[in-house]
């Protein structure tokens, strides 16, 4: 039995051709914003989720979903010539909020030790 199951191997197959074309062939600069983050199948290999990350606000954000909308056929004709499957997945291209959830967990951690912290001196003095 193989290790991984073949939507797993697919996916992160497409990752990488993926991150490939965004780094070298696509000119859009809204897309030079995004990171594929991951990329998820469905056990079929007939659809793909594309989980990507922005560094910029929340308009660059709607900028770069525009663009994954607008290349979408280009991207799926580029990555059909690189990956040997039968049939192209259905592409979606989706935001990935976890690291900007992290970013808030890890806030509100320091947050909460520097009132600790705050609160521990009060009580030494």
């Amino acid at each position: 039995m193989k290790p991984y199951p073949r939507a797993e191997r697919v996916s992160s197959q497409l990752q990488r051709v993926l991150t490939d074309i965004l780094t070298k062939k696509i000119k859009d600069p809204s897309l030079e914003l995004a990171t594929v983050t991951g990329v998820r199948m469905s056990r079929d290999l007939r659809y793909a989720r594309v989980y990507y990350v922005v560094t910029g606000d929340e308009k660059a954000r709607e900028q770069v979903s525009e663009a994954f909308e607008t290349a979408r056929g280009y991207l799926k004709r580029f990555l059909a010539s690189q990956l040997n499957l039968r049939y192209m997945p259905e592409i979606r291209f989706f935001y990935d909020a976890s690291l900007d959830y992290g970013s808030r967990i890890e806030k509100l951690l320091s947050s909460i030790e520097s009132e600790h912290e705050t609160d521990h001196r009060s009580a030494e003095e």
